[in-house]
This record gives C-alpha cells, sequence and structure tokens, in this order.
C-alpha cells in the first residue's frame, strides 16, 4: 500500500491570500484577456482564431465556413472563455467600420455602423482576408514563432503570431482589463510601412520625424482630427486625447434653401451614438437654440454617412454648424492610451517604443526564418552531394547491392566502409568499397532513389538544382551574417506589402481652434408659474393665467408671477433649498400636466417635503419666517437665497432628528403661533424673533418638554380671525391670550 502522507496546515493571514489571489486573478485578466500584445497588435481571443481559422483551412481563395464551425472549434481547442467573446472578436474583425484593416471576410449580416448586431453564429460565415493569410500566418511552417501547450495541453498554439507589419497601429485596439485600459487608435497602413522602414533606416529618429510619415491616427470612418499640433505630444507620451469632427458638407436644394449634409462622423459615434446624435439636434430645435432647422434625416446606407440636415431659407449654416460641433457628438474626443503587453508586462508605449518593439520582432521571425530555410538547405545538399558522388560510383553501388544480404549491410557498407559478408566480384570492388564514406542522410536518399534518375537529363537536373541549392544557402547565409542585407529584406517585403494593400487615407488632419458658440440671448418675458399639491409643475403666459385664474387658484398649491430669467426657490423640511430655472420649467397651455419639480432640480420627493416656493427675484425683497420641530424660530431675509448652487443651506438644524416645519413670508404678519404635538399653543408677537443668518439655528420660540415636539407655526395677521382644526373640533388662532416667545403655552 502507498505511504499515506500527513497533510500540512499552513497558517496565514487571510488579507495576504486574498492579495494575492486577486494580483494572480488582475495579471490573468491583463495579460491572457483583455491587452493586445505589441508584437502582432492582437488580444490572446483574435490570435487563437485567426490561428484556429488557418488550421481549419479557410483561405481567402477557398469556400466561406460557418462561423459557428471556427467558433466551436477555437473554444474546444484554444480559447474556454465561452462562445460570445470568440464570436464578438470574429465579428469585429470582419467589421470594415471599426478596422481599418479587417482581417476576416465575413459573409452575411455582421453588424452595421449604426449599432446593429451581427446575426447568430449559425447564420453567418467566415473566411481569411488575403493580407491575414499571407501577412499575418505566413511562413508558420519554417518554425518562426514559438508554440506552447493550450488549456488542456492535447493542442499546440503560438505564442505569437508571427505578423510582418506593426498592427498594434495600424488596426488599433481597445480593452479594459483590472485597473488599466487601453485605447489606441488605427492607422493607415501605408503610413505606418513608411515610419518602420524609416525606423529600420535610422534607429535613432525622433517622434517628430517620424510623423512626417504617420500623419496620425486614419479612422475607418473618415473625419478630420483637429488638434494637430498635441499629436507630437501624444505619441511621445502614448496618453492623451485626440479632438475629432465629422465631415459637414453643405448643399442648395429648392427654394433657394440649403441643407447641411454629414458624410463622415467621428469614430467614437459609430453605433447607438448615431441614433443619439439625432435625438440631440432635436433636442437642439425644441429648446429653441436651432429654430432654423426644419428637418432631420438619416439617408445612411451601404454607401456610406449621409445625415441630412434641412434648413429654412436664409438660415445662417456657418452657425448652425458650430453649434452642431459644440452641442452634440459632431465634435467628440478619443482618448488615446497606448498600453500593451511588451515582454510579458503591460506597458504605455510611444510610437517609437511601438516601432522599435515590432522592428526587433520582425528581426527574430526573419532570423528564424532563414535559419530554418538554411537547414532545409543544407540538408538537400547533403543528399544532392551524396547522389552526384553515388553517380560516378554507380557500378560499385549495383555490386554492393547485389553482393549483401540485407538493407543493414548496404548501409553499413556506404556509411563506414564495412565489407565483412558482401559478395564482389572483383578484389578490386571490395577495397574500392571500403573507402566509401556517405552519411546516414546521402546513404538513405541512394537507397532510396529510382533508376530513372541515371538518365543522363536527370542527372543534369541534379548538378543545376544542387547549383541552385548553393546559391540559397550563400544568400540565406548572407542574410543571417549581416545586419544590412536582413535590413534590406525586411525593408522589401514592407514595400512588397505596402503596393499590395495601403489604401488611400480616409482621416484628414488640421488644426483648428476650439468651436466658440454663443448662445442667443433668449427674450425676457414674464410667466405665471403653478404647482400643485403633488410637486408637477408648469409655466403659462400671464394672460392664459388671468383667464383661467379661478381654476388656477383652485388646483394649485403655489402661483408665482416671475420673468424667464428669474429662479424659482424651493424650500424643505431638511433645511434645503432648490434652485430651478424657470427657463427649465416646461412652458404651455393651462391643462398642461407639467413635470414633477424632482425632474428638474436636486428635490428628492420621497425624502423632502416642500414648504415653500417662491421667485428668487421677488424673495430678495421680502423676510421668511422659520420654525422648526425643536421649537427654534428666526427670520431670515430673502437675499441670502440669491445663490448659483442648485442645493443650498436654508436653515441649520439643532440637530439630526429636527425638520423645519414652516417656512413663510412674513410681509403683512405680526403674530405667531406655535402648536405642539402635545397639544401646547403659544402665541407672541412676531416682533420677539430675531432676524439672523440662514445658517443659525435660530432662538427658542417654545420651550418644550422632553417628550415633544412642535408639530406646526402659523403666522396671524392684525384683526384677521384665523380658525385650525383641532383634534374632534376646531380652535380659533385670533383668541388665544398673547404670551411672550419662549414659554411653554397654554394646553387645550
Amino acid at each position: 500500500m502507498p505511504q499515506k502522507t500527513e497533510e500540512q496546515i499552513i497558517r496565514t493571514e487571510y488579507s495576504e491570500i486574498m492579495q494575492k489571489s486577486y494580483i494572480d486573478y488582475a495579471m490573468s485578466v491583463i495579460i491572457a484577456r483583455a491587452l493586445p500584445d505589441v508584437r502582432d497588435g492582437l488580444k490572446p481571443v483574435q490570435r487563437r482564431t485567426l490561428y484556429d481559422m488557418m488550421e481549419l483551412g479557410t483561405y481567402y481563395d477557398r469556400p466561406y465556413r460557418k462561423s459557428a464551425r471556427i467558433v466551436g472549434d477555437t473554444m474546444g481547442k484554444y480559447h474556454p472563455h465561452g462562445d460570445s467573446s470568440i464570436y464578438d472578436a470574429l465579428v469585429v474583425m470582419a467589421q470594415d467600420f471599426k478596422k481599418g484593416l479587417p482581417l476576416v471576410d465575413g459573409h452575411g449580416n455582421f453588424g452595421s455602423i449604426e449599432g446593429d448586431g451581427a446575426a447568430a453564429m449559425r447564420y453567418t460565415e467566415a473566411r481569411l482576408q488575403q493580407i491575414t493569410q499571407e501577412v499575418f500566418l505566413g511562413d508558420m511552417d519554417k518554425d518562426i514563432v514559438d508554440l506552447m501547450p493550450n488549456f488542456d495541453e492535447t493542442e499546440k498554439e503560438p505564442v505569437v503570431l508571427p505578423v510582418r507589419i506593426p498592427n498594434l497601429l495600424v488596426n488599433g485596439a481597445d480593452g479594459i482589463a483590472v485597473g488599466m485600459a487601453t485605447n489606441i487608435p488605427p492607422h493607415n497602413l501605408g503610413e505606418v510601412i513608411d515610419a518602420e522602414k524609416a525606423y529600420i533606416k535610422n534607429n535613432g529618429i525622433t517622434t517628430k520625424q517620424l510623423l512626417k510619415y504617420i500623419k496620425g491616427p486614419d479612422f475607418p470612418t473618415g473625419g478630420i482630427v483637429i488638434n494637430q499640433s498635441e499629436l507630437q505630444d501624444i505619441y511621445e507620451t502614448g496618453a492623451g486625447k485626440i479632438r475629432l469632427r465629422g465631415k459637414v458638407e453643405t448643399e442648395k436644394i429648392k427654394g433657394g434653401r440649403e441643407q447641411l449634409v454629414v458624410t463622415e462622423i467621428p469614430y467614437p459615434m459609430i453605433g447607438a451614438n448615431i441614433g443619439k446624435f439625432l435625438n440631440d439636434i432635436a433636442s437642439l430645435v425644441e429648446n429653441r437654440l436651432a429654430p432654423e432647422i426644419a428637418d432631420i434625416s438619416n439617408q445612411s446606407s451601404k454607401e456610406g454617412i449621409r445625415i441630412v440636415i434641412e434648413l429654412k431659407k436664409g438660415s445662417d449654416t456657418e452657425r448652425i454648424k458650430q453649434l452642431l460641433y459644440k452641442k452634440t457628438r459632431l465634435e467628440d474626443t478619443f482618448g488615446v492610451n497606448m498600453l500593451a503587453v511588451s515582454n510579458g508586462r503591460p506597458e504605455t508605449l510611444s510610437l517609437k517604443q511601438v516601432l522599435e518593439s515590432h522592428v526587433d520582432f520582425q528581426f527574430e521571425i526573419t532570423t528564424r526564418k532563414y535559419q530554418t530555410l538554411l537547414a532545409k538547405e543544407l540538408e538537400r545538399r547533403e543528399i544532392q552531394e551524396g547522389l552526384i558522388k553515388a553517380v560516378d560510383v554507380i557500378d560499385l553501388i549495383i555490386e554492393i547491392l547485389r553482393g549483401s544480404k540485407d538493407q543493414k549491410m548496404v548501409r553499413a557498407c556506404l556509411t563506414m566502409g564495412v565489407t565483412d559478408g558482401i559478395r564482389f566480384k572483383r578484389k578490386a570492388s571490395e577495397k574500392q568499397a571500403r573507402e566509401l564514406r556517405f552519411t546516414d542522410r546521402q546513404a538513405t536518399a541512394i537507397l532510396e532513389m529510382r533508376l530513372a534518375k541515371l538518365i543522363g537529363l536527370e542527372i543534369n537536373a541534379l548538378f543545376k538544382e544542387n547549383e541552385e541549392t548553393i546559391k540559397k544557402i550563400a544568400r540565406y547565409e548572407e542574410i543571417l551574417n549581416d545586419y544590412d542585407t536582413m535590413a534590406q529584406v525586411i525593408l522589401d517585403d514592407l514595400d512588397a506589402i505596402k503596393k499590395r494593400y495601403a489604401k488611400p487615407r480616409k482621416t484628414q488632419i488640421e488644426e483648428v481652434e476650439e468651436t466658440v458658440f454663443e448662445e442667443p440671448e433668449e427674450e425676457d418675458l414674464p410667466v405665471v408659474v403653478l404647482m400643485d399639491r403633488f410637486g408637477y409643475t408648469h409655466s403659462v403666459d400671464p394672460s392664459v393665467y388671468e383667464r383661467n385664474q379661478e381654476a388656477a387658484d383652485r388646483e394649485n398649491k403655489y402661483i408665482i408671477r416671475c420673468m424667464t430669467s428669474d429662479r424659482i426657490a424651493v424650500f424643505t423640511d431638511t433645511g434645503n433649498v432648490h434652485m430651478v430655472r424657470v427657463r427649465d420649467i416646461p412652458y404651455g397651455k393651462f391643462r398642461d400636466k407639467g413635470t414633477p419639480v424632482d425632474n428638474i432640480s436636486n428635490y428628492t420627493a420621497s425624502k423632502e417635503v416642500i414648504l415653500h416656493v417662491g421667485s428668487v427675484a421677488a424673495l430678495r425683497e421680502q423676510k421668511l419666517f422659520f420654525a422648526t420641530s425643536a421649537g427654534m424660530v428666526k427670520i431670515v431675509g430673502g437675499e441670502e437665497f440669491d445663490t448659483s448652487r442648485r442645493t443650498a443651506l436654508a436653515t441649520k438644524l439643532q440637530d439630526a432628528d429636527a425638520r423645519v416645519i414652516t417656512v413663510s413670508e412674513i410681509d403683512g404678519y405680526d403674530t405667531a403661533v406655535i402648536q405642539t404635538a402635545g397639544g401646547f399653543f403659544l402665541k407672541f408677537p412676531l416682533s420677539e424673533v430675531s432676524e439672523m443668518k440662514k445658517n443659525a439655528i435660530g432662538t427658542h420660540g417654545i420651550k418644550l418638554a422632553d417628550d415633544d415636539r412642535a408639530e406646526a407655526a402659523i403666522l396671524l395677521k392684525k384683526g384677521k380671525e384665523c380658525v385650525v382644526p383641532y383634534k374632534d373640533g376646531q380652535i380659533s388662532l385670533s383668541r388665544l391670550r398673547l404670551a411672550k416667545r419662549g414659554g411653554r403655552g397654554t394646553r387645550h
């Protein structure tokens, strides 16, 4: 029986285990999922998908294969993280509006620039693009990259693909890891190749000099980069913000009118943001910022983007264009963060560092390629030389073959000159056989040689083939032993790729001053703001209110006459005052329901109760009386509440449990009555209440028992009867005995 080993208990801090486990997880996400490798510019899921497509034989000149077949094979052999991540990667690599250089040729519905998703993988088909097959996966049979075991060690997968262009720059990358993210813009293939060639010729080249070749990003959606002067700093640091604009053209239409046509959009707008752009234009029209816009239509198709904005006659097209840049995503930013895996760890790279890493990789794979080719040619030369030598002594070899009992005896004679057991016709032949020294590989080739090879023409072909092999060996050795020669091979290869696959730049690079758009001052008009007891508010024209005054007074709790430039102050029981711009309050008909005040302010209906509402302009001429549940009272000048903040302090509360019970304007009032939950009433002159700042707690209005609290505070006008409901009946506050502020009051 095997001996049972004792379990060992390791005591350690739980926090240390959690920290180590989280770091391991974070690095796994960073290296094995989210970030591209600087050498091939691919994330693991992309690399594995392309490699699997090559293994499946989905070449550019062969029929398409079902996407589900590709996804399933990739997941089963290389990427056990779910089919959706693999299919999403496959779809993105086929979308020409996301990738400047699509790596997959998709057949079927692979989504649209407007955010429509791709069809299910069982419906779509795919195969490799020609450039992917030739430039990304070419020479895989020449041992130019390392292979590693897959997740279950049943297959081998490449550590990196032998990509012969700086794909990290050409196609860009985006990904979110743990604590870091990458966002690299795509660039023009021809320009990137020119920059790499310039770096190979001069390793000391500066970023400024590289920007003579790479003008800037080249997005598949076109557009205009408008901060050219900032690009050098972005490419030197590997981080920054690129400002992008869509391309807008002006067209004349019938009736002497004009229309703006968006023909190219900023790269960040692709997807759902096109719909948001259209909604933003509609909002500009609704808010009367762009009354010149008559109609908007999205006429985009497979031919390209075409968003048409029709203008009214006599409109200022330049003003509308600037408005769109300022108020919509027609001008947007692309946050650059050139983070990639370099030498096994994540690193933010400059433009020069990306090119340097790829050039080093180019020399590495080129070296391995020609080492493999050289080894094959040396092996071929060895065999050829053996066959040439064998032709010269073919009679002897035939005599050895006829006189031997088995292949082992023949091989020993050919390689070591052993003649024991072989029957020779002539003694001279045996003596000659003892001098044979073919290599094992040559002996194998001789034994496998067909008699047809002895024909004169075949022998001549063998000599010519040997001459070609010798030339190749010399060439390969020159490439491997001379840096300049290898560099020239790489340069020639880059030239061939550029000639075959480069396309003209789509994105313009310019230096444009930041958009300055001055909003026209809106006319200051009188309105009446109506707010019901549920907090729904809207504004109407004063004439509309006057025609419906009786119904308006009956149905609304607050009625405020003000100007559209004014603000409305909403006081709540939490001691806060919330500001609402009158222009933010919907303007319309008398019977409109309006909008909840919490939709246009910081007021929270579930946590606060509105106690008073007034216009800031009117409050400046008023004084407000405050009373709290702790029995504190004070008077505050209304000018204190003229603030630009959306929410400000209205009064300071004595403790966390206290609430404001009354906020009221004191104009016309001379007496205050405080009622408590325990049934005490105290009536005192308003003149005894001190005027204080808004951040003061106040003075005692009524002396409370330990278990009592103030419940209501009511202001009375001199000579006016005031009756309020109390218990099962009523109580006349006007007939209460006048006392001093701060007393206990009388119980009723």
